[in-house]
């Protein structure tokens, strides 16, 4: 628990200012830099486009 090396974040940065979803996703990328594999659930394209790879699903399905 003190040294994961997976961290599952849903919706992390849902309903914040841009100020503060910029801090957290900084720190996402920080933890990624570290060798911590992140995995973010989101809704943002904003978000979606500051990753290292994008995983669309649409329908239920695997779109890209």
């Amino acid at each position: 628990a003190n040294s994961p090396s997976v961290l599952l974040a849903d919706e992390p940065t849902g309903e914040l200012d841009s100020e503060t979803q910029s801090s957290v996703m900084t720190l996402l990328r920080e933890q990624a830099m570290n060798g911590m594999a992140v995995l973010i659930v989101t809704h943002s394209r904003d978000v979606a486009a500051q990753t290292d790879r994008e995983i669309r699903l649409f329908d239920g399905q695997v779109a890209a």
